[in-house]
């Protein structure tokens, strides 16, 4: 096998597309960053995006991976786990430094491992993680109130509440620096749109969409303050926006959940949300 690093998101794209299309729920994290990387100029990147793939004898795909710092480094979907070391090996030589991994439980614990043995970092496992694909909406019990698009004036509540989300659901990814500017592009519809769940005239839950891949897109984050759950707001918005991308063409709607929260995991599945596959996401103690 060779490991084959590629110059931008197009070339990547090119190179890999069909193989991750083969698997597009698995490799929903994969292709909506490159939707999103394909819409922005890369002039407007510092410290630009990283491609690769690894391909065997014949010149054909057996595992890819890119990373935007400075997150975690991700790993597709492979069949051959001798794919992720030549991807690690590759990033020890050129000196990467890597927060952490995210890829399924085999080749993402492979890295870990190798990565801990010749980069002398502690890699420690910070969650683990379950992709979902819906393809039929199950209506949950009705809650008081109705979903609509994130508007203008919702720019406050939705800075606020990624932060919230953020701190709650996901504390060690990088900060949001600048969660002003993210509300309102989310409002915008860049990168990620927006929804609420709406009752009594006030937003009482919050949902993004984002992540398009060719024939399905990604639900995330959802949010609810911890003083409106447990009253149906976020099922209903979820299942709500979920028929919403279906009626608007999507074949499939996915999302991840954290395994550690039994609750989220039960409403999901309730309104119609299948498993397809775990993934499991590394730290890695900083360099001294």
């Amino acid at each position: 096998m060779q490991l084959i690093p590629l110059p931008d998101v197009d070339t990547f794209l090119e190179r890999a597309g069909a193989f991750l299309e083969a698997r597009e729920a698995e490799h929903n994290l994969l292709l909506g960053i490159c939707s999103f990387l394909a819409t922005r100029p890369a002039e407007e990147d510092e410290d630009p995006a990283r491609f690769a793939v690894v391909v065997d004898d014949y010149g054909a795909v057996v595992a890819a991976t890119l990373q935007t710092p400075p997150n975690r480094q991700v790993l597709s979907e492979t069949d051959e786990l001798a794919a992720v070391d030549l991807i690690a090996g590759a990033l020890t030589d050129a000196g990467e430094v890597l927060p952490g991994v995210l890829g399924p439980k085999a080749a993402a614990a492979r890295f870990a491992e190798l990565w801990t043995e010749r980069n002398g970092q502690a890699a420690r496992l910070a969650a683990e993680e379950r992709i979902f694909r819906l393809t039929k909406v199950v209506a949950p019990p009705p809650a008081d109130g109705s979903w609509r698009i994130a508007e203008a004036r919702d720019a406050d509540v939705l800075a606020r509440w990624i932060v919230a989300f953020h701190d709650e659901a996901v504390p060690e990814d990088p900060p949001v620096e600048d969660p002003n500017a993210v509300a309102e592009w989310w409002i915008a519809g860049i990168g990620r749109q927006a929804y609420f769940w709406e009752a009594h005239g006030e937003a009482v839950s919050m949902l993004g969409v984002g992540g398009p891949t060719p024939h399905g897109i990604r639900i995330g984050p959802v949010y609810t303050p911890p003083d409106r759950r447990g009253r149906g707001y976020a099922s209903n918005l979820t299942a709500g926006v979920s028929q919403h991308l279906l009626d608007s063409g999507r074949r499939f709607v996915l999302l991840f959940t954290n395994l550690a929260n039994p609750t989220s995991n039960k409403i999901y599945q309730e309104i119609g949300y299948r498993a397809v596959s775990d993934v499991d996401a590394y730290m890695f103690e900083a360099r001294s």
